[in-house]
């Protein structure tokens, strides 16, 4: 049941689009309906959030990091 909530939420936001902008307010509704979905409290909760508040505008983004260097032959 969990999953396919979730399911229908990730395909709303993902039908949006490109165009579509959310608001930090309703990107930590998001992280915070994830967080209850998973049922998840105190220091979990809390790294939970932040690592989703880190993460890109879209769906299933990975956290955004630098790129590694190249090897130079």
């Amino acid at each position: 049941m969990k999953f396919a909530t979730a399911f229908v939420f990730a395909a709303a936001l993902f039908a949006a689009g490109p165009a579509f902008a959310i608001t930090p307010k309703e990107k930590m509704d998001i992280c915070n309906f994830g967080a209850n979905d998973q049922k998840l409290s105190g220091n979990a909760r809390k790294s939970f959030i932040t690592k989703c508040m880190a993460k890109g505008d879209e769906p299933g983004a990975k956290p955004k990091s630098k790129p590694k260097a190249q090897a130079v032959n």
